[in-house]
């Protein structure tokens, strides 16, 4: 569920797509503005109007594996970051929970860094993650923690939000190993618009935003001046974390994943320094991107991306009017683009999907109109995990319509949480599948073939930058990455996704529902071709997702 570096193109997106880059149309406009010691400095000049701050990222280069440079960036070890980091080098690990986000403290001198004369401190929590493809992504979020309060003698500040990604590099050579390291983050307009905009603001190279754009030439020059650290096991960090990990957190609110992204979201209730020459990060706004919304006529994908409907139903049979009015879930409707709380449709132009010629050049393509409809959306609650819901009394598919139905594939969307939510997607055929398609190997097919080939595209169309990169724009193979259970019976298939299966995914929707009633979420459903008979893929199934209030779930008993 995780992206790699967004690609950059100012030209707009064509056709055909490489597929180096994400499964999704990127909104973002990275432009070069600046080169340092080797690395590139991007501003995102697409949402730089925003008002509310600007994204800027970091890249680079590293002759290392993404493994040895994410060792690198999470270990706390002083000698080490003192090699590289100029902000972050004093580090202690204060806490971890499940192997996959922990709190930090650490403290820096002004004398190094900034023209303040009051020595710093600071907590932030770092939370990472392993792509199927092998990008680690990390979060890095201003935090408190209770053993931590102010330390006397310090003035306590806020680390600017901020994300890693590391991407290993094809290479010519075996031996080689190369990847690409992004650091982005958040930074206070003004303060960013002097530096970039003229030569005549030297302080803000002595700021914490210019400190953290210059950790990814320190991680490449601490690397190739160290050809050692190569050698070196990547595991004594993960195994340092898991020796730490407990259930009895001591977070500010220690009721473990959920709140505890609640905890180092919120803004911290001590008087903060507001304003250091204008230049440091606000920390009482979260940005939010307002994203290019999808135009289907201004990018209508190719015709190869279209599915073609005689080969995938059976064209014999007449075909079944699918009035999505007749059809009704838990979840309304959109109305229209204002409406919130709501789901509605849309084509595959926004996703990237495998083209006939991906085995042999790995081209994608804009996806097409989705072969099934999707008539309803379910949102639900209750005590216990949701499963088999296309079997229950109140479901769609019990109902005397849903019977006549030729095919429905039920999505059930588990997503753990207090109480635990299902989010319930109904898509419809107007035809019934036919025989020895590609639909009908998934459909009928055993578990562990519908496992290696059922894909999910997600894309966070609006809502907070952190977590558009936590989710990333990448297809997952969701068979591969979390639990997921089949119903087949009648005249529906459903597939049950248990969310909570997976540590990593668990922290990605807890954050996720941190900001639901803020986000606009699309998600495509592709059953991945792997063969050249089953090129080109087609999108089956789309949803967007509108600021969804997690208090309108519907109760289900069981």
């Amino acid at each position: 569920m995780l992206r790699r570096a967004s690609s950059v193109r100012s030209d707009g997106l064509d056709a055909y797509f490489d597929a180096e880059g994400g499964d999704v149309v990127d909104v973002h406009d990275w432009k070069c503005v600046r080169t340092i010691n080797g690395v590139r400095i991007f501003e995102d000049v697409a949402n730089s109007k925003s008002g509310k701050g600007v994204l800027v990222k970091a890249v680079g280069v590293i002759d290392a594996s993404a493994d040895t440079v994410f060792e690198v960036i999470l270990s706390p070890d002083r000698v080490k970051r003192y090699e590289w980091d100029t902000l972050t080098g004093d580090l202690e690990l204060v806490d971890s929970v499940n192997g996959h986000f922990d709190v930090v403290y650490g403290t820096f001198d002004p004398r190094y860094l900034t023209w303040r004369h009051s020595k710093r401190d600071f907590v932030f929590s770092r939370q990472w993650f392993r792509g199927q493809d092998g990008t680690y992504t990390i979060l890095q979020v201003p935090a408190v923690h209770k053993k931590r309060p102010s330390r006397s003698g310090y003035k306590r500040t806020k680390i600017n939000p901020s994300t890693w990604e590391i991407s290993n590099l094809s290479s010519s050579s075996s031996n080689s190993a190369r990847c690409l390291v992004t650091q982005t983050l958040e930074i206070n307009n003004k303060g960013w618009l002097k530096w970039r905009n003229n030569n005549h603001c030297p302080k803000f190279e002595k700021t914490v935003p210019y400190a953290l754009l210059s950790q990814v030439a320190g991680v490449k020059e601490y690397i190739g001046a160290n050809p050692g650290i190569l050698e070196d096991s990547t595991t004594s960090f993960y195994l340092k974390v898991r020796e730490l990990s407990r259930s009895d957190s001591e977070f500010e609110d220690t009721d473990e994943t959920d709140e505890f992204y609640d905890a180092i979201a919120a803004s911290s209730s001590s008087d903060e320094e507001e304003s250091e020459t204008d230049i440091e990060f606000d920390e009482e706004k979260k940005l939010q991107i307002k994203s290019i919304s999808r135009d289907p006529e201004s990018s209508s994908p190719p015709e190869d991306s279209a599915p073609d409907s005689n080969i995938e139903l059976d064209s014999d049979e007449p075909a079944m009017d699918l009035d999505p009015s007749q059809f009704h879930g838990s979840m309304r409707r959109a109305k229209d683009e204002a409406d919130k709380n709501c789901w509605s449709s849309l084509d595959g132009s926004g996703f990237m999907i495998r083209g006939k010629t991906y085995l042999k050049d790995s081209t994608k393509v804009k996806g097409g109109e989705p072969l099934l409809r999707l008539i309803a959306v379910d949102w639900l609650k209750a005590e216990d995990s949701l499963s088999n819901v296309a079997l229950h009394p109140k479901s769609l598919v019990q109902s005397e319509l849903g019977q006549k139905l030729p095919f429905v594939l039920v999505i059930n969307l588990q997503l753990p949480a207090r109480p635990n939510y299902s989010l319930v997607l109904y898509y419809a055929a107007d035809r019934p599948v036919k025989q020895d398609s590609m639909l009908s190997k998934f459909v009928d097919g055993t578990d562990t073939f519908r496992d290696s080939r059922f894909k999910l595209i997600p894309s966070i169309v609006e809502g907070y930058w952190m977590v558009k990169r936590a989710v990333g724009t990448k297809a997952c193979l969701l068979g591969k990455a979390v639990t997921c259970k089949y119903l087949r019976q009648d005249n529906f298939l459903e597939i049950d996704v248990d969310i909570g299966s997976s540590s990593v995914a668990r922290s990605v929707v807890g954050l996720v529902l941190g900001y639901v009633t803020s986000l606009v979420v699309d998600l495509a459903i592709v059953i991945e071709a792997k063969e050249e008979a089953e090129l080109p893929e087609y999108v089956l199934g789309t949803v967007r997702l509108d600021r969804v209030s997690p208090d309108s779930a519907e109760q289900l008993d069981a």
